[in-house]
């Protein structure tokens, strides 16, 4: 079926115009003034509304061991989430602990989405080992459509790598052109803190900021700087959240390592605060890297707006509140970590940026779409609006008011970080190339029709 969406104003991350949207066979066929929709066609009126590019979350956990529990999330309920909130494409991180087999666990990720989600995926490979066997296994799932690796330089004994297994997963890396994205925080440093708060008596989600404080998490950042440095591996830090780790990626930008960045919506419009509420109920807020002074803020919304931070993701981790985050009762070591944000990442990257004027549109969208699409080899397929690319548009009502609540929300989780808070403007159509699949809040599209997107390397 075929889709017209009219009289809206198409914004981009370098362009901004009002004009027609046709859409057929999945893509952008056609775009220009008073276009005509043949017999059939869905028609979408626009009227004072944008059109942006659909929105791209490189970073989220759907399937999640975790701490000895999962995450609440299924493909079902996250890629619901996701759509109603404006984003068509989610970049998974698969994550095997050290003891699992890779290409096993990559299938297993694979599985969990295929026939499941109703907007397009693809992963990040996790290598939380480097042994004989890795290579060969590596290289295959790179063959598969696979473009980047995710490394953990924090939960030693779990995730983490050694710096060994550091330096030659970033030598494979450069050889086969994958991009690296890595958790930077420096894994001994943590260890040692959470030991000596523990034997002190200092178990409350407070603590969990105390054990990693921004010097733990500028130090993993510069150490994976110098391991770039060397082996001219292309490099992507997730969730960067305090103005020190950031120097230290600047720094070696400058000095010609290629390293993106990227920040979440937690860390814009969060702060520490939140996870020292009394009565654990600051364990609903407690993530890796912990939210931070409310300082930083200003410093990240100025490094997205001046090219420094390329990308906003979520981490998005969810986990109950009621029944998961009490495992860390009495040890805050134990709380699952994670604050759930998928389906309320684009809205509030509107509501407290554009809204705000701490970034403009185009920002908004390159920051929230293009960049993404470009840094992880999804480009003109997905990130912009154009002849020939996926039809993933979010038509988007700057007009609309309301509230974050969990008794709205799609995400399988019993609480929100951002209950009560108030929203400028929302989607009011989502689509997936060209079949509508959220309106107006709820979601109308296709269980099982999102595509695994096949990526091929592009950094050298």
């Amino acid at each position: 079926m075929s889709l017209l969406i009219k009289n809206g104003e198409i914004v981009t991350a370098d362009s901004r115009y009002s004009a027609d949207i046709f859409c057929e066979n999945e893509t952008i066929t056609q775009i220009g003034q008073n276009l005509s929709a043949p017999a059939g066609t869905e028609v979408i009126d626009a009227k004072g509304k944008y059109v942006f590019p659909g929105f791209i979350d490189p970073h989220v956990h759907i399937y999640l061991p975790f701490m000895g529990t999962f995450s609440k999330d299924t493909y079902v309920s996250g890629s619901q989430a996701a759509l109603v909130g404006g984003t068509t494409t989610l970049i998974e991180m698969c994550c095997p602990s050290r003891k699992d087999d890779a290409l096993a666990s990559f299938e297993l990720w694979m599985s969990q989405a295929v026939g499941k989600s109703a907007c397009d995926f693809s992963f990040h490979m996790g290598v939380t080992k480097f042994d004989a066997g890795t290579p060969s296994q590596l290289k295959e799932i790179v063959q598969r459509g696979i473009s980047s690796f995710k490394i953990f330089l924090a939960y030693k004994g779990a995730f983490g790598i050694d710096d060994t297994e550091l330096y030659r997963t970033l030598q494979l890396a450069r050889e086969l052109g994958v991009v690296v994205t890595a958790h930077c925080e420096n894994e001994t440093l943590v260890a040692e803190r959470c030991k000596e708060l523990l034997a002190a008596g200092k178990t409350d989600p407070g603590q969990h900021h105390t054990s990693r404080p921004p010097a733990v998490e500028a130090e993993g950042v510069h150490h994976l700087m110098t391991f770039a440095e060397l082996t001219g591996a292309a490099v992507y830090i997730v969730h960067l959240s305090c103005k020190e780790a950031l120097d230290q990626a600047v720094a070696a930008r400058q000095r010609g390592v290629r390293v993106g960045v990227e920040t979440l919506i937690q860390y814009l419009t969060l702060d520490k605060t939140y996870a020292e509420r009394p009565k654990f109920e600051g364990a609903k807020y407690v993530m890796s890297p912990p939210l931070r002074d409310a300082r930083n803020q200003p410093v990240l919304w100025a490094g997205l707006r001046d090219g420094l931070i390329n990308t906003v993701a979520t981490d998005h981790a969810p986990f109950d509140f009621k029944k998961q985050k009490p495992m860390g009762k009495h040890d805050f070591t134990k709380i699952p970590n994670g604050i759930p944000s998928l389906e309320e990442r684009v809205n509030l990257l509107y509501t407290h940026g554009v809204a705000t004027g701490r970034i403009d549109l185009h920002t908004f969208v390159a920051v929230g779409s293009t960049n993404v699409a470009k840094q992880f080899d999804l480009f003109p397929q997905k990130g912009t609006i154009q002849l020939g690319a996926d039809a993933d548009l979010v038509v988007f009502d700057p007009k609309y008011r309301g509230k974050i609540s969990v008794k709205t929300q799609h995400m399988a989780v019993d609480y929100s970080a951002f209950e009560g808070w108030p929203l400028q403007g929302r989607p009011s159509v989502v689509t997936v190339r060209g079949q509508v699949a959220a309106r107006d809040g709820k979601f109308v599209g296709t269980l099982g029709r999102g595509r695994f997107l096949n990526r091929t390397p592009t950094h050298y």
